[in-house]
């Protein structure tokens, strides 16, 4: 299945059945008289939030949503049955916004959510509704009020515990595949990775949480060079990020700088989020350099680093023992490193 995280949706609620204009003739009845029914409701379009669905990819191939009009009302007072309401499925961690792609209307992070979004048009009133003792043969009645109509983009932020961020070829995928059940494409090529995935990490038999692998990011991605920030939002709700360089390059440090530049462009929130920082590839380069890379990357950020072998599956449980206690809110000493 495709990945889709982004979606414009055509919406329009029901219309309200017209009222009904009616009398009663009946030969036998001794008093007659207006019995015209109201018309029924229009049908709302509800929004309901699941979590057996992880893309919009669904919304590519049915893009418009109606709800059904109501009835016409009827003699003998028979008002019209409302229209059936449209109730629209989106996957758990998805933002609603306006035609302008910048208005936020609904933040859908609870599954089992439902909201109206667009309300139906009221139904019309039938002759009788118009009866007094003045006009007790009145020939009004209304038309039912007609339904909304709205566009809306859906934009879907995957709800995951840590985000992995990176250059292109940082070897986020790799991790990514080795620590968890996820299946990631992999190559030696800059942007194999082309749309988010999720991996389920298993620590022993009780403790789980879950990783999102997002393009890798450029300098300039802020401005729209390469990927741009697009898969940024999917990052935004972890509680943490574990930022992956590769140390075989000539200046690690830089390329973990130009990185944390384009999260402060992008979002202060995202930039202040809690940090892990691994230095992937480390067999490539033997456990000396390997080292002496890390205690120089080390002294340029300031910032206690792993040195992890994806491959080689070197140091990568003690990134992610690491991540298990933070997600559980224990507290570090740097010699924890």
């Amino acid at each position: 299945m495709k990945f889709l995280d982004e979606a414009k949706i055509y919406c329009e609620s029901g219309k309200g059945g017209p009222g009904s204009v009616s009398f009663r003739r009946e030969k036998c009845a001794q008093f007659g008289g207006p019995n015209g029914g109201d018309g029924g409701n229009g049908g709302d379009v509800i929004i309901e939030v699941v979590d057996d669905a992880n893309t919009l990819i669904d919304f590519r191939y049915a893009q418009h949503f109606k709800a059904d009009p109501g009835m016409h009302g009827m003699g003998t007072n028979r008002s019209g049955r409302g229209g059936d309401d449209c109730v629209i499925k989106i996957p758990v961690g998805t933002v609603i916004l306006a035609e302008d792609k910048e208005t936020e209307l609904y933040d859908c992070i609870n599954v089992g959510d439902r909201f109206t979004i667009l309300k139906g048009g009221d139904g019309g009133k039938g002759n009788a509704h118009y009866k007094t003792s003045t006009n007790q043969a009145p020939r009004k009645s209304t038309p039912g009020f007609p339904g909304d109509e709205i566009a809306i983009w859906l934009r879907l932020k995957l709800i995951a515990d840590i985000g992995l961020l990176g250059l292109p070829n940082a070897g986020k995928s790799t991790f990514l595949s080795v620590v968890s059940n996820a299946k990631p494409k992999i190559a030696d090529y800059p942007f194999t990775t082309l749309h988010p995935n999720l991996g389920v990490v298993r620590i022993g038999n009780t403790q789980e949480f879950v990783i999102a692998d997002i393009p890798g990011l450029i300098e300039g991605a802020s401005d729209g060079q390469g990927l741009g920030t697009r898969f940024l939002g999917h990052v935004e709700r972890t509680a943490a990020l574990l930022h992956l360089v590769d140390c075989t390059q000539d200046n690690p440090h830089q390329a973990y700088q130009t990185i944390r530049n384009e999260l402060a462009k992008y979002d202060s929130d995202l930039n202040d989020k809690e940090e892990i920082i691994a230095l992937t590839k480390s067999d490539a380069l033997g456990d000396e350099l390997a080292e002496h890379v890390r205690q120089e990357f080390e002294q340029n950020t300031g910032k206690k680093t792993f040195l992890i072998s994806s491959v080689a599956r070197q140091g990568t449980d003690d990134v992610l023992n690491h991540i298990s206690r933070l997600l559980n809110g224990h507290e570090y000493d740097d010699d924890e490193y």
